[in-house]
């Protein structure tokens, strides 16, 4: 069969009853995205009553927040392997239990110290599903779909990003406004921890109603298995045989990139495209996004705001977040993806430079009023100028700017460059804040501009070229 039948075979859309199947499978699959934002922002809730139930200072509270990212880095760093030895389903199964232990655990915690060590298990959960959920959604995904399905992830994050912080609100509210008040016989904080068995138990039984990858199948030797999740998937009347030759040639071609591939000739030193790419990630986390997802309820207690109030707001933020990464989807294959950047950079610096000026007017625990109102304004605009750029583009840029021969090895560096940016603002932002809260959002602004200059310097526009033309 030529290339072009091929390809014509392979790229056809599929009925739309299929197409319902695959959206279902890729829905159960993007789960896995919803714990991921869930379980990452949860501990937004429990914050205070952490503190306060254990009565520690913000170095030790910064550290039991942050260890879920040690997980979250080991779990992203073995997703890929235990996939490719046990199967794309089975992972997803791990990843489910992991989250269901972490929640009893997290709910139900003898001492700080196991508190920390459940966190550490939810954060392997966390990891795995980063990983694993795209990885799985792009190989069911018939091609003519493929990009819109790949979506999902990203929306079950920021949706499970919201339902958390609704959820805290609402434990709170129940329990008149007392994060250590007690609800089903245990505080508020701990049943916002525990909450989570009910998705990720959802998580582990949708994982029992969607098919292997194909992919993973012929790696395995079950053809007959694999052709079956194709007409599932694409149809009974779509070319199984050029679609299992494509995957197989594909499989074959594959370049098993190693860290020596991303080293300069001499091996002294990163390619530079790799630098970009830490780079790239690195920006995405200085600019202090996850302290709105981790600390704003604490954050908005300190400057006086009411616990139910400041959890009310966390939500908004999350729905501000949803919206952000909704607009980052419809016009990041329009306008591009350096445009969006340079967009985001401006608008998260404006609006770090007014939340950094409305703090420097705090008097003990207050704000006055001109100043709240326009440090919770610029909050959410931040948050907005985020979601609709470096919170999506990121991930665009480095799922397409490595060149192949070493776009999995690369990945796998800015990947890692990220949960250590990620862990670096959450273990400091504590007692940052106790310095002074003004000075370390002027710390964010700093970053948010000095993206600026590296997207404009340093990295290259990548919409409209094929993965081929990248070197």
């Amino acid at each position: 069969m030529t290339s072009t039948a091929s390809a014509a075979g392979t790229h056809r859309q599929p009925p739309s009853e299929h197409l319902g199947h695959v959206v279902f499978i890729t829905a159960a699959a993007a789960m896995g995205g919803f714990l991921f934002g869930y379980d990452s922002s949860v501990i937004n809730g429990a914050v205070e009553g952490i503190r306060d139930k254990y009565d520690i200072g913000s170095a030790a509270l910064a550290q039991v927040i942050a260890i879920a990212l040690i997980g979250c880095a080991i779990g992203a760093a073995t997703a890929g392997r235990i996939a490719d030895r046990i199967g794309r389903i089975r992972c997803m199964q791990i990843a489910a239990v992991l989250f269901f232990i972490s929640a009893i655990g997290s709910a139900l915690p003898f001492a700080l110290w196991d508190l920390a060590m459940w966190r550490v298990i939810g954060g392997f959960g966390i990891g795995m599903a980063s990983v694993i959920g795209p990885a799985y959604i792009a190989e069911v995904s018939p091609p003519a779909y493929r990009g819109r399905l790949a979506s999902f992830q990203q929306g079950a994050i920021v949706l499970g990003i919201a339902v958390s912080q609704l959820v805290n609100w609402g434990i709170l509210n129940a329990a008149n406004g007392n994060q250590r008040g007690h609800l089903l016989g245990i505080e508020a904080w701990q049943l916002m921890l525990g909450v989570m068995v009910i998705p990720a138990a959802i998580y582990g039984l949708l994982s029992f109603a969607i098919p292997e990858s194909p992919r993973y199948l012929l790696t395995v030797g079950r053809e007959k298995d694999a052709r079956k999740v194709l007409a599932d998937v694409e149809g009974t009347d779509s070319d199984l045989d050029a679609r299992v030759a494509e995957i197989r040639t594909a499989m074959h071609r594959e370049h098993k990139a190693s860290f020596s591939d991303l080293l300069t000739s001499t091996r002294r030193n990163f390619l530079p495209i790799v630098w970009i790419g830490i780079g790239l990630s690195a920006f995405q986390q200085l600019v202090g996004i996850n302290v709105a997802f981790y600390y704003s309820a604490t954050l908005w207690q300190s400057v006086g705001i009411n616990p139910s109030s400041s959890f009310f707001y966390s939500f908004t933020t999350s729905i501000v977040n949803i919206i952000g990464t909704v607009i980052a989807m419809i016009f990041v294959d329009r306008i591009g993806r350096r445009p969006l950047a340079l967009i985001g950079s401006s608008g998260m610096a404006i609006a770090l430079a007014l939340e950094a000026w409305a703090f420097s007017h705090k008097h003990g625990a207050t704000l006055p009023n001109t100043e709240g109102t326009v440090a919770l304004i610029a909050a959410h605009c931040f948050v907005l100028f985020f979601a609709l750029s470096w919170g999506v583009v990121v991930w665009v840029f480095l799922g397409e700017m490595f060149p192949n021969k070493i776009r999995a090895a690369a990945l796998g560096v800015a990947a890692s460059a990220q949960w250590i940016a990620n862990w670096a603002i959450t273990a400091s932002f504590p007692s940052l804040a106790d310095w002074n809260l003004s000075g370390t959002y002027v710390i964010y602004a700093c970053f948010a501009v000095l993206s600026i200059p590296f997207v404009l310097a340093f990295v290259k526009e990548t919409k409209g070229k094929a993965l081929e033309e990248m070197g």
